[in-house]
């Protein structure tokens, strides 16, 4: 009786919340280990005088990047495991079916995050709310702009695939499987875990600088619109691209903050803001106004047509289901 608490005789594998906690234990313990790996390693080349110590915020950037590759790849080997361990899905289950149509999904994703950012800029400058003052802007005079672009490019693709497979490829997946039982049946289980990963989504950001309670329901929304990607193809491709791009045009293009924080020392253009914080989003940046907002519900709606393109629009089919029933266990 007490096993049967853990574990899922019919799934035969251990139940939602272990899986949850189980996946949480790994993915901290692989990343408390490369973070004190990496900076072991950093400190001896340091030591010696080959590697300077960071001394200001210009001189970050290589460093942050280098702590999200390191968190990508404990996220991605936290997935393996814990898919070993506890799901019985292989890493390609979580969202990584990386056939032809996962690539086109992924350049349309790109695409997408890339032209609703473009549209803000440039509902803000017809408006007056920005000006811009410069442009190719690079965090150390005299450094070549492509080269200050390798890091923020690193950062916020490192950045866009860990957040979605955590969120959406292990959160929403287990939780569409786990609350597939009784009257909430597989179609509600699946909008309750859209919901409440995007709920989880939004709250994990409201510690960041800058934030408002407005910032953190507007996440939450963005969460359903990354989410719906998910929910309607059962792949990362279109959430992780449009993630990627929308952040990375977002500060290193536009030169708006990213949700709350400043990442426009290496920036294409260089600009002041100004204009009303309820729709511009002031210093948390344009996922805290209503612009933002906007953005992202036209996303969903480009989403939904993007879909419809190739099939009728429904949950995926594999979604809300144990591996053992779609294809996808061992």
């Amino acid at each position: 009786m007490l096993l049967s608490l853990f574990w899922n005789p019919r799934e035969r594998r251990v139940r939602l919340l272990v899986r949850l906690i189980g996946q949480m234990v790994i993915f901290g313990l692989l990343l408390t280990a490369m973070i004190i790996g990496g900076g072991l390693v950093a400190g001896s080349v340091i030591a010696t005088g080959s590697l300077p110590l960071p001394t200001t915020a210009s001189e970050t950037p290589g460093f942050m990047a280098m702590v999200t590759v390191a968190t990508l790849a404990a996220t991605l080997a936290s997935l393996w495991v814990a898919g070993r361990l506890f799901d019985r899905r292989p890493m390609a289950g979580f969202g990584f079916h990386l056939g032809r149509r996962w690539w086109y999904d992924l350049a349309f994703g790109l695409a997408l995050g890339a032209g609703l950012m473009t549209g803000i800029f440039l509902l803000e400058l017809a408006a007056g709310w920005v000006t811009v003052r410069g442009m190719w802007q690079t965090a150390q005079a005299g450094q070549p702009f492509l080269t200050a672009m390798v890091w923020p490019v690193v950062l916020f693709l490192c950045v866009g695939v860990y957040e979605e497979a955590l969120s959406r490829g292990y959160l929403l997946r287990n939780l569409s499987e786990g609350l597939n039982f009784g009257r909430v049946g597989r179609r509600g289980a699946i909008v309750l875990a859209w919901i409440i990963s995007s709920v989880v989504f939004g709250a994990l950001h409201a510690g960041n600088p800058n934030s408002t309670l407005v910032s953190t329901v507007n996440l939450m929304i963005a969460g359903l619109f990354l989410g719906l990607a998910t929910v309607l193809t059962g792949e990362l491709a279109i959430p992780i691209g449009v993630h990627i791009t929308w952040n990375l045009f977002q500060g290193n293009v536009y030169g708006f903050p990213v949700s709350g924080g400043n990442f426009a020392q290496t920036t294409v253009f260089a600009i002041v803001q100004s204009g009303p914080d309820w729709l511009t989003g002031g210093a948390f940046g344009p996922e805290a106004g209503v612009l933002g907002l906007m953005a992202t519900l036209i996303g969903m709606g480009l989403i939904a047509v993007w879909v419809r393109r190739r099939g009728p629009l429904a949950f995926d089919a594999a979604l809300g289901l144990p591996p053992t029933l779609t294809g996808d266990g061992d």
